[in-house]
């Protein structure tokens, strides 16, 4: 496994970082995007950013301002997260990808390529599965291949916690957060974190729920485009480490020091590691 250098960002022309709404078969769905002031046509293929949850898509703003100055990055929340309308029901990962195809399908993208954060690993793997020709290449950040006794504990107690009255629940998820927080977090900024993970409501467990049933481990042996996987020291650490098993030629680059507010402590670092695959 690859060790990933320190970020080597250039210093360049910011792109427009906007917010917009699209379709989908839930409703509307909220999409952060960012673009190359430029606009022309020496753009890289677009880049499609799925979060984790009980995330939004604002996980990435940071990202976006890095990947969004040579292509055009887009960062949807979820259905049911951040500003994008919920299911009706608890959705499976299929589902989800549904959602996420029908923003390709509006945006009429020729190929586009996908990073998926843990919950949006899953996603991914489901798009390049029905998308075959219009998803280009995949990006995993933390691989959610969970074994039965994670399963199983999952369904003991479902994570984020029900709301208790006596705002216990508050302080487990805190707990739970800072456990995972990682080198170079300010807590203002997992405060932040925190309160995004709240914003989601009593449903904010349905997106792990769907994950925990996903057959990962099967799904992903039936991708067949180009595919890297950068594993941070988070709680998916050990659970990354099991695409081995599935892809024992995948590339997986391992990014210990840093944890679950990656994307928020070192955008560069994972920028340079996905730009480098992409134009490959």
């Amino acid at each position: 496994m690859k060790r990933a250098p320190a970020s080597s960002i250039e210093t360049s022309a910011a792109p427009r970082v906007r917010r917009g709404y699209f379709e989908c078969r839930f409703g509307q769905l909220h999409v952060h995007n960012a673009m190359p002031p430029g606009g022309g046509f020496d753009e890289g293929t677009a880049l499609l950013c799925l979060h984790q949850t009980p995330m939004s898509g604002r996980v990435f703003r940071h990202f976006l301002e890095v990947m969004g100055r040579d292509r055009s990055t887009y960062a949807p929340d979820l259905p049911g997260y951040g500003e994008s309308d919920a299911p009706p029901a608890r959705p499976t990962v299929g589902d989800y990808a549904g959602a996420m195809g029908d923003f390709l399908g509006a945006m009429r993208f020729r190929q586009i390529d996908v990073l998926g954060y843990h919950t949006g690993a899953a996603i991914a793997v489901e798009l390049a599965i029905a998308r075959p020709q219009q998803v280009r290449r995949l990006v995993l950040v933390g691989v959610p291949m969970f074994n039965e006794v994670e399963r199983e504990a999952f369904k003991r107690s479902p994570w984020p916690a029900p709301v208790a009255e006596d705002g216990s629940h508050l302080t487990a998820e805190w707990r739970r957060s800072l456990e995972w927080r990682g080198a170079g977090v300010s807590l203002e900024t997992m405060a932040q974190r925190f309160a995004e993970k709240l914003n989601s409501g009593s449903n904010g467990w349905w997106g792990a729920n769907a994950v925990m049933q996903h057959p990962m481990r099967e799904r992903l042996g039936l991708v067949t485009q180009p595919l890297i996987v950068l594993r941070p020291k988070d709680d998916l650490w050990e659970a990354t480490l099991r695409t081995r098993e599935v892809l024992p030629r995948a590339r997986i680059v391992d990014l210990a020091d840093h944890g679950a507010a990656l994307f928020d402590a070192a955008p560069g670092v994972v920028a340079d590691a996905t730009r480098e695959f992409l134009k490959g």
